[in-house]
Order: structure tokens, then C-alpha cells, then sequence
């Protein structure tokens, strides 16, 4: 498959990186010499230092025998005119980055398609999304939601170790750590799977005869009725549920953000630039608060109520600031914190000071693109920033491998693990036995680079 990027940004970089270890012909084109030659050591692929809006560039790079056209430089205008010459001259599918909300609206995505352009991202907006999913519950640490949010897939930080005894099954007043899968799921196995676990930097697909330890991140499978049970079994009672926020950083996307949150939250806006914090008035929704001054200002954030907050979520272009900002306010005793970083050589880092949530624009953008590349059909697929694992959403289609046999005995790759599944409408967990079924849509966890050799069983 041939893949043109347009734009040596940290996008586009980041795709670069992420296909080139596909082993995909990707080319990068960026009109600065400089940015694509810090490249060439790094990435087994060709750089093409053209502008993407030329015709003569985009003849360069052989934009006829384009599978994909990404368009992703900082330049809004840029992206949409590149994919519509690309468009033109032979490019089978385009997608232009896009900061303008209008745009996303559903009844205009089809004036795009007639423009040339098959899909727009918009970074923010994807990253904003995933805040207002992550903020619903101040225990959990990443939350993604499948089949209208029937079918859920969460991450929870295991702190204190409940007392290991020598019975053979869980107590429901046991917590998680210190118990054995097989045990857990004696009793708990209609409620939840545990389809991954994060450890020392490492993540894996754990077996029965795996313990859950303190320090665990633990990935679990569920429906809407087993999330309370897992919140108790994993000790989190005491969390209290989100109403008073506060957000440092009058970011886009503190802006989009403000806007994904539910009209109950209390919602402030700490930026220090009061300019700035005029235009920002303008922009976010009435019952936001904007405060001039300093996010790391711990006078200023005791003045506005740090102590009764339940959230707290650091926007700024600044990663050593988000992280640290959102590590003082964990050790203040706020439970739900989120911290944009999005240097990624940082996300070991801020995992192990405990930041809580990491988001990071760039990774969650490459998600949606990475969908367009797989062969199965493929409603979602979300890329994890503290794991090495992908999570992706497949629709089984007639003939397809993994309808052959039940799931024990698909031999499917090491490092997947299928969690769960929609079947006539009904969300449901799947075990070993399960049968797969055309027009299922399964939810399955990928650790590493399995995502791509899954994408044979559903095609």
C-alpha cells in the first residue's frame, strides 16, 4: 500500500513512525528541508521535501498510484486544497487535519466527499472527546465506549493490596490484588474480563493462573452492569463522582473540552495570558469560568476551591507542566486528573509519578487514520498511550476466518485477547467457547503489533 503524508509535524511525524513499522511505502512531504532531514536516520521511509499544494510536488511523490493522501501541516486551508489536487490527479482516498468544529457537522461531511476529500480529522476535537469519556468516572483511568456505551473497555490503577487468603474463590468484599484471574472469574466472570495488564512498563495477555498486584494497570471488559462491581472490587468506593473541574490552559483544546463536558460540571479556566482570557469568554459555554492567572499558582488554586475539587485536567502546551501540575494536585487529594502530554518519550514517565489520565492529540488522531488501512471491516480503532496495545472494533463479514471455530481454537495471533461482542443489538462478554457470528461487532484488545496481522481473520 502506498501512503503520502503531507506534513512533517508531530502528526505526521507520528504516522510516518506508526506505518513505517507496517512495512508500508510511505512517503513525507514537507516543504522544510530541515525537519525531513532530522528524519531521514530515524525512519525507514522516503522524504520528499515538496510542497503538497503543488501540482509539480504532488507529481513528484506519484500521487496517482496513492492508496492514501494524508494531509496534516499545521495549515487548515492547506490540508483541504492538497487533498482535492491530490484527489484529482489519482489518489484513491484522502484525509485532511481540520481545526474548524463546522466542519466536522454530519450534514457537511458530504459537501467534502463531493469536494474530493473522504474523511476530516480534527485533533481536538477526537482528544476532547476522549476527556468527557475519561472524566465520567474519577477512579477510572481511560474509558472507551462500544455500542452506544452497552459495552465498555477501562483501565484502573490498583493501589492497596487486599489480604491473600488461602480460599479457593474471592470473597465479594476481597479486592482485586493479590487473587489469581481464575479465582476472580469464579465468581466474577459474568460481570467483567480482565483482557490486559500494564507492569513495570510491560504490558501483557494474562492467563487464569495470573496474580493482580499493587501497581497493576488493569484493562477490563464489561457492561454497563459490571462497572460498579468493579469499582468495589478494586477498592475505589470512596471516589467521589465529577461536578467541579478546573482546567489550566486556554488551549483549543481546553476550549473543545469545556465544550464535550456535560452542562452540570462546574467548569473553570485558569490562563495567564488575560487577552486571552477575554476571547476565551467568548468562546466556551456560559457556565464556564475563566480566572486569569497561573495553573501551578497553588494560592490562586486554593483561593478557587482546590480542596473541593474533583477533577482537575492540565491542557497547557507545556508536558513538564502538565505533569507536574497534575501530580501536585493528586498529592492535594484530587482523584480525577488528566494531563496532556504529548512528547511520548514522556508517557513511562508521567505513568510511573502517577499523573492519572494521559492524553496525547497526535496518538488518538493516528487511531482514526490507522482505520482507513485495514482491510476488515472496521468501525473503531483507539491506540492506547500507556500500553502498547490497540483496541479495535470489528464487524464480522460472511466467510471471514474468525467465524470457523469457536475462539479457543482460532489460534489466533499471541497478544490478542477478544473481550466482548454486540450481537442482534445486545452487548455481551465472550469466553472461549463463544462462536463468532456475521454481523457481530467484537470488541478486541491487541498488544504490540497484532493489530494488523488480526485484520486476515475478519477481512
Amino acid at each position: 500500500m502506498k501512503i503520502i503524508i503531507a506534513g512533517a509535524g508531530a502528526v505526521g511525524t507520528h504516522l510516518a513512525r506508526l506505518l513505517s513499522k507496517d512495512n508500508m511505502n510511505v512517503v513525507l512531504m514537507d516543504s522544510d528541508v530541515e525537519k525531513l532531514s532530522k528524519l531521514n536516520a530515524d525512519l525507514d521511509i522516503m522524504t520528499l521535501p515538496k510542497s503538497p499544494s503543488s501540482i509539480k510536488g504532488l507529481k513528484s511523490a506519484d500521487v496517482s498510484n496513492a492508496d492514501l493522501f494524508i494531509a496534516v501541516t499545521p495549515h487548515e486551508s492547506e490540508n483541504l486544497s492538497c487533498c482535492m489536487l491530490a484527489k484529482q490527479l489519482g489518489a484513491k482516498c484522502t484525509v485532511a487535519r481540520v481545526d474548524n468544529y463546522e466542519y466536522m457537522k454530519p450534514e457537511n461531511l458530504e459537501l467534502f466527499k463531493k469536494m474530493g476529500i473522504e474523511s476530516l480529522i480534527y485533533p481536538e476535537l477526537l482528544a476532547a472527546q476522549d476527556i468527557a469519556n475519561c472524566a465520567k468516572y474519577s477512579w477510572v483511568r481511560q474509558l472507551w465506549e462500544f455500542n452506544n456505551g452497552d459495552m465498555i473497555l477501562l483501565s484502573v490503577k490498583m493501589h492497596d493490596a487486599s489480604p491473600i487468603t488461602d480460599k479457593e474463590v474471592v470473597n465479594e468484599h476481597n479486592l482485586l490484588v493479590g487473587h489469581t484471574l481464575k479465582e476472580i472469574g469464579k465468581v466474577h466472570g459474568h460481570y467483567f474480563h480482565v483482557v490486559a495488564i500494564k507492569r513495570n512498563g510491560e504490558t501483557v495477555v494474562p492467563y487464569g493462573d495470573e496474580k493482580i498486584l499493587p501497581r497493576d494497570l488493569v484493562f477490563f471488559m464489561t457492561t454497563r452492569e459490571g462497572i460498579n462491581v468493579i469499582r468495589k472490587l478494586s477498592g475505589k468506593d470512596d471516589y467521589p463522582s465529577v461536578e467541579h473541574t478546573v482546567i489550566v490552559g486556554g488551549s483549543k483544546l481546553a476550549v473543545r473540552a469545556d465544550w464535550a463536558l456535560p452542562d452540570s460540571y462546574s467548569v473553570k479556566i485558569i490562563e495567564p495570558d488575560q487577552e486571552h482570557c477575554q476571547q476565551l469568554g467568548a468562546i466556551t459555554k456560559p457556565r464556564t469560568l475563566i480566572i486569569n492567572g497561573e495553573g501551578y499558582d497553588m494560592d490562586l488554586l486554593n483561593d478557587e476551591g482546590f480542596n473541593h475539587l474533583e477533577a482537575f485536567f492540565s491542557l497547557t502546551g507545556n508536558d513538564e507542566q502538565n505533569i507536574l501540575s497534575c501530580v501536585a494536585a493528586r498529592r492535594k487529594g484530587v482523584r480525577k486528573t488528566i494531563a496532556q502530554v504529548e512528547n511520548i518519550d514522556y508517557f513511562d514517565m508521567a505513568e510511573n509519578l502517577d499523573v492519572g489520565t494521559i492524553i496525547n492529540k497526535k496518538v488518538i488522531a493516528a487511531s482514526h487514520i490507522y482505520r482507513m488501512l485495514l482491510k476488515g471491516d472496521v468501525d473503531n480503532v483507539k491506540m492506547l498511550t500507556v500500553a502498547d496495545a490497540d483496541v479495535a472494533e470489528f464487524i464480522v463479514k460472511e466467510n471471514s476466518k474468525v467465524t470457523k471455530k469457536p475462539i479457543m481454537e482460532l489460534s489466533l495471533p499471541r497478544g490478542v485477547n477478544i473481550g466482548g461482542m454486540c450481537r442482534d443489538g445486545k452487548s455481551m462478554l465472550v469466553s472461549g467457547t463463544t462462536r463468532l457470528q456475521v454481523g457481530d461487532k467484537v470488541v478486541v484488545f491487541c498488544i504490540g503489533n497484532t493489530l494488523k496481522k488480526l485484520d486476515k481473520w475478519f477481512k
